[in-house]
């Protein structure tokens, strides 16, 4: 996604100029202080920034006796957006707004003084050299229709984003439906489609859902700060910078893909914003190329199958076994080393060390893992949660990660603090386990959260989790795909016992090409079954294997792993390996699971 810039308008009204003033003319009268707040907003994070010409066409600037100066405003607004982007990746949008008439004929002006007017406006800001037109806070459909007809006509190929104000959650705001709205910007030839202005965060992210679905083009959406109150003659806005830093990770999650902000808004609104999806990657819009470093700065990642013994398997295509352990909820590592030594005797070619499982606390995955790795001499996948750790901190802990030697992490945005031992515990998610893949991914260019060179650089193998029956399977499969576009190299499902179920999910995913461990997990009993069933969040029990295990009666157990070594054997040729939950780190179990596997695997004598 792209961060853009807040309210220009805004910024200039508090450094002391009245809104009777004529803001678009600051561009030729008061230059420092339109760089400035450029500079401001490039400083606090924005990865775009718009020209002040927002009102800079002829009907506008004609209430100022400013009309023939449409050329001189509008390319000196382009040329100091683009002297304060000089020497970075920020882009530079030129702003179009309404011509603040009414296109009824002899009421006002016609479609053809209409399209002059904005033809006058774009070809000034396209010869002055910006990287997009972005039309915003359009109300009305034929105006934008009549816009967007003049931009195509002087240019087939520079970006243009079309944005409309919002009324409400389903309307433009001159009454339009947001169907119709989305009708005429894809048939004008918009690039992005998007919304900004008039309300809030709240309101837009309810419209921002509705486009996702409704256009396969990048969506945008840039909010006001809340609606404004006129107090002691000045306009305030109220929503703060911490509001907008929590729906900005909301906004991305809803599928934007750029996102900023309107009136109210300032560099503080924008700086936390960068904050809170610095970790969702900077990136590119189809249409509008952003390259997140200069070339010479990312380094080339190292091939898959030379970063770990685990990475060379998958890409080898050979079957992989692995089985979770969970770290002691205390201080007594015998039993846990002991199962690691059975799992390495027995063929188990990585074992999964879980990060806090159900939000509860354990020893670390890292201190675990080490003991695994140099005492046992078992590769492992140190699970990594999004719950415990600010960015900071997900950043120095992969570090150490790499240094102390890992290199297969599994990333996962982790179970909230509410379903632990200790609900009252503060959970953190300053990104989800997409944010933290897209962070790992930099780390192996050798670039840090910030998109900025270090020594050096990681060499993990990233893998991420999934439900293949989950309750959504629409956003779940949305959410893998944008894992997959992160830098995800293979899948974790969670456990599943319905065969067919998963055929069918395998088939679905193939399209991403990344190797599914299939998740298995061994029921102990009738009742783990039932629990598992109705109070496990993710997790389906079908009716008949329930059925099953509650006519074992006492043999459970031995019926569990008999269902196991079904679906091993099941998904042996059609998934890429197999990742083994053994109940209450029963170790045994998970090698009884395994035991067809091992017995396929000798050579025969």
């Amino acid at each position: 996604m792209l961060l853009a810039d807040g309210a220009m308008g805004t910024m200039i009204y508090e450094s002391g100029i009245f809104v009777n003033r004529c803001f678009d003319e600051l561009n030729l009268s008061s230059p420092k202080l339109i760089v400035d707040i450029h500079r401001r907003y490039i400083k606090a994070g924005a990865e775009i920034i718009e020209t002040n010409t927002f009102g800079a066409n002829r009907l506008k600037l004609e209430k100022f006796g400013l009309e023939g100066k449409v050329a001189d405003i509008n390319r000196r607004g382009a040329e100091h957006a683009l002297e304060a982007a000089a020497g970075s990746n920020v882009l530079v949008l030129g702003s179009v707004g309404p011509l603040g008439r009414p296109i009824v004929g002899d009421k006002g002006i016609s479609p053809d003084q209409a399209q002059d007017a904005f033809a006058e406006q774009v070809q000034v800001l396209i010869e002055a050299g910006v990287d997009a037109l972005l039309f915003e806070t359009f109300a009305h459909l034929g105006e934008m229709a009549i816009a967007l007809e003049a931009a195509r006509k002087l240019s087939a190929d520079i970006p243009v984003v079309g944005q409309f104000s919002y009324a409400d959650e389903t309307n433009v705001l001159g009454g339009a439906s947001i169907q119709e709205a989305v009708d005429v910007l894809e048939s004008k030839g918009a690039d992005v489609i998007g919304a900004n202005c008039t309300v809030g965060p709240k309101v837009l992210l309810e419209v921002v859902t509705r486009l996702v679905a409704l256009t396969s083009k990048p969506v945008s959406v840039l909010p006001n700060a809340g609606r404004p109150e006129y107090v002691d003659g000045r306009l305030f806005y109220f929503a703060t910078p911490d509001y907008f830093a929590k729906y900005a990770k909301r906004f991305v999650n809803a599928g934007a893909r750029l996102v900023g902000g309107c009136c109210g808004t300032t560099p503080d609104h924008i700086q936390s914003m960068a904050g809170a999806v610095r970790a969702l990657g900077r990136g590119s819009l189809s249409v509008i190329k952003v390259e997140p470093v200069q070339e010479e700065q990312q380094l080339a990642e190292m091939p898959l199958a030379e970063r770990s013994p685990f990475g060379r398997k998958l890409a080898a295509g050979e079957f992989v076994v692995s089985v979770e352990v969970d770290p002691p909820k205390g201080l007594d590592l015998e039993k846990t080393v002991k199962g690691g030594r059975l799992l390495k005797a027995a063929g188990v070619d990585v074992a999964n060390i879980a990060d806090g499982p159900r939000a509860t606390a354990r020893i670390s995955a890292q201190a675990m893992g080490l003991i695994l790795e140099r005492e046992v001499g078992l590769e492992t996948i140190l699970h990594t949660s999004c719950r415990d750790r600010n960015l900071l901190g997900l950043q120095s802990d992969m570090l150490g990660a790499h240094t102390s030697g890992f290199r297969n992490i599994l990333a996962v945005t982790g179970d909230p603090p509410l379903m632990g031992d200790y609900p009252s515990a503060t959970g953190v998610f300053d990104v989800d386990a997409i944010g933290l893949v897209t962070l790992l991914k930099q780390l192996n260019r050798g670039l840090d959260m910030g998109g900025r060179g270090m020594q050096g650089q990681t060499t993990f193998t990233i893998g991420v989790g999934a439900n293949p029956a989950a309750q959504n399977p629409q956003r779940e499969m949305e959410r893998l795909e944008r894992k997959a576009e992160a830098g995800a190299e293979f899948i974790m499902t969670q456990p599943i016992y319905d065969i067919d179920l998963l055929d069918k999910y395998l088939l679905e995913v193939a399209p991403l090409q990344l190797p599914v461990l299939v998740g298995i997990l061994p029921l102990a009993s009738y009742r783990n079954a039932e629990f598992l069933h109705n109070e496990v969040p993710g997790m389906t029990v079908p009716e008949h294997i329930r059925q099953r295990m509650s006519d074992a009666g006492d043999e459970g157990a031995a019926e569990g792993i008999l269902i196991a070594r079904e679906m091993l054997l099941a998904v042996k040729d059609s998934a890429a390996g197999v990742y083994v939950m053994p109940p209450f780190n029963r170790f045994s179990t998970a090698v009884k699971v395994l035991e067809p596997l091992q017995l396929q695997r000798q050579p025969p004598r």
